[in-house]
């Protein structure tokens, strides 16, 4: 099984690549950063969803706000908690004495991937400290940005726009990355009847994510007007654990920092003329929505 080091903001569908990836991979840590919502309510996100697991891996507590700019979140989305309203009052778990980018910068080895679901704010902060660390980890694979349109403005997704300079940081380190965009994750829909199969399964983990599913679509349809919702996240990990169910095409991808409509935007090469630039991304276009939907629920099944 391959190791991960989740770097996350959760929210509803960090929550459910959180549980994914457990089922799927080794997971070595848990990072958290603001994003979603506020740095101490996704730390206190991923530690219940250790609880809900059952299992002891470690949370570090990352940044709190962005590299430069103000805090931007999604509460919008996902709710004042991150998680729809859905909450668990049993709380025993707490984050670990060191930092999240300590954490990375002295534990993240060879073998490990790191799945950035949030903010780029603390791998930036983490090659900035040591631009060698990138060196030492087996590669990055991110949900965020977009070969086409944005979500939070029309030409940024919020990832990204959430910490633009982060992100331009992280795609010039050279690390090995894997991107899901907007593009790939749009492809990678649940609905109603999603929750009608969580429904059926009798564990605690699907009647955890069920209502937090639910309370997504609610969302989606006031917002979009369609009861559909992008599971974004879990497609990160997949993208690692599964790459089969995906297709890549490897371009150039850079962040626009300065852009007054377009500051955020991931600007894809995709140009098919020798002009195009040197590539630094493999940029997943395509996934097997039905398989990776499959593994989603199947990782439900259990505690």
């Amino acid at each position: 099984m391959e190791s991960l080091i989740i770097d996350c903001d959760p929210g509803v569908d960090d929550m459910v690549a959180i549980l994914l990836a457990h089922h799927v991979a080794n997971v070595k840590g848990i990072v958290t950063v603001s994003g979603n919502v506020p740095v101490a309510t996704t730390t206190w996100n991923a530690l219940l969803a250790t609880e809900l697991l059952q299992v002891n891996t470690p949370v570090y507590r990352g940044s709190s706000k962005p590299l430069e700019s103000e805090p931007v979140h999604s509460e919008h989305v996902h709710g004042s908690n991150g998680l729809g309203g859905v909450v668990r009052i049993e709380q025993r778990r707490v984050s670990e004495e060191k930092g999240g980018v300590d954490f990375l910068l002295e534990e993240a080895s060879p073998e490990d991937w790191i799945v950035a679901l949030g903010p780029l704010t603390n791998l930036a902060t983490a090659i900035q400290r040591d631009p060698d660390w990138v060196e030492r980890i087996r590669g990055i694979s991110m949900m965020g940005g977009s070969t086409t349109h944005g979500n939070i403005t029309p030409t940024a997704e919020f990832n990204v726009y959430a910490d633009p300079e982060a992100a331009a940081i992280v795609f010039e380190s050279g690390a090995d990355i894997r991107m899901c965009g907007l593009n790939l994750t749009h492809q990678f829909l649940t609905s109603d009847e999603t929750v009608k199969e969580l429904h059926g399964i009798d564990s605690d983990l699907a009647k955890f994510v069920t209502p937090m599913l639910k309370f997504l679509l609610d969302r989606m349809e006031s917002l979009n007007g369609r009861r559909f919702a992008a599971l974004h996240d879990p497609c990160a990990v997949l993208a690692v654990t599964h790459p089969s169910i995906f297709g890549f095409e490897e371009l150039s991808v850079h962040v626009e920092l300065s852009g007054t409509l377009t500051r955020g935007m991931t600007v894809c090469d995709q140009r098919t003329t020798r002009m195009r630039e040197q590539p630094n991304v493999w940029v997943a276009q395509e996934i097997d929505a039905a398989t990776a939907l499959s593994l989603v629920v199947g990782s439900l099944k259990s505690p």
